[in-house]
């Protein structure tokens, strides 16, 4: 055992944590308490904001600042991250007129932020700070003060940043929220932006994205006869077969369920046709509908398979919940 293990005490370590998210709890909560006008006008002027809005912040405010950028960016505000001390070094260039930059500091005089300001001023951009010092410099020459100040930090020294990169964060977030809404970002908007994500999976994925279609749908005429449509439903994999018409009209469907059912009732399987054991007007989708439509209606009906038709009911398409697991929609 080391010296370090044994100095280790299991209910400080413990009461450390409890301490911590009780005075990271109150730093948001104080957030709350005095947000207002000031808040307001953040969110209008980067609502208005012809251009980008322009995450700025140095050592953790800057790591808040990128993560801020992230939430931004994803909810319909674009945004971008520069680096202070890159900025100074050729940077600043990314930033226009037409921008509004956000700058972080919970001190308010990082070296790298008060440096640009008197370029940023020059350039007429309207600068949004968020410190927690209301008579730092930062401050002092922004158009929009944020308070993001904190009584105390969770750090056992008060030193490292802990409930005052909460604040910022929280803050951020408040920000993404309230312009969202005022944009009328829906789940659609978001999905876009997501296309990777399960939920840009299930809003932008449709039937048609999915469905197997031309030689891959199982399918054979009224008259066919039980080993036909048998061989069929073992050729296509898809536990299923369409029973259609001349013109393709859907007529039934049958099942791998249903050659369960017909074998335990003694059902001589040499007999028969197709149009003796289908299901008659089966449950059907359009190729537009939405994949997770299609889930929906096979989870609703508890069956395993689904046929696809056009606006005039010819069969173009078919899909079953394995097709569904391979693009992620279930």
């Amino acid at each position: 055992m080391t010296p370090l293990t044994k100095r280790f005490d299991a209910a400080r370590c413990l009461a450390l944590a409890q301490k911590t998210f009780q005075i990271e709890a109150a730093a948001v909560l104080a957030l709350a308490e005095r947000v207002g006008a000031e808040f307001s006008g953040a969110v209008q002027a980067m609502l208005h904001c012809r251009g980008r809005v322009v995450v700025m912040g140095m050592g953790k405010s800057g790591h808040i600042g990128r993560k801020i950028t992230a939430t931004l960016a994803s909810t319909g505000t674009p945004a971008l991250f520069v680096h202070p001390a890159e900025a100074s070094h050729g940077d600043l260039g990314m930033i226009t007129g037409d921008d509004v930059v956000l700058a972080i500091s919970n001190s308010g005089e990082s070296e790298e932020l008060t440096a640009l300001l008197p370029t940023l001023r020059r350039q007429r951009v309207c600068l949004i700070a968020m410190t927690g010092s209301l008579n730092s410099a930062l401050a002092r020459h922004a158009d929009v003060v944020l308070n993001s100040g904190v009584a105390q930090e969770a750090c056992p020294l008060n030193l490292a940043p802990t409930a005052s990169t909460t604040a910022q964060l929280a803050l951020g977030d408040a920000l993404a929220v309230a312009l969202l809404d005022a944009r009328g970002f829906k789940e659609e908007d978001f999905a876009r932006s997501h296309p990777g994500g399960s939920l840009g999976r299930k809003l932008l994925t449709h039937v048609s994205d999915v469905m197997r279609s031309g030689q891959a749908i199982p399918q054979v005429a009224p008259n066919a006869s039980l080993t036909e449509l048998m061989r069929e439903m073992s050729a296509k994999g898809l536990g299923a077969s369409a029973v259609v018409d001349a013109q393709g009209q859907v007529l039934g469907i049958f099942t791998d369920g249903d050659l369960r059912r017909l074998i335990e009732k003694g059902v001589d399987l040499r007999e028969g046709q197709a149009s003796d054991v289908m299901h008659p007007q089966p449950r059907t989708l359009h190729p537009g509908a939405l994949a997770a439509d299609a889930a929906a209606l096979m989870e609703l009906h508890r069956i395993t398979s689904v046929l696809v038709v056009d606006e005039a009911g010819v069969l173009c398409g078919a899909l079953n919940t394995n097709d569904l697991m391979r693009a992620k929609v279930i």
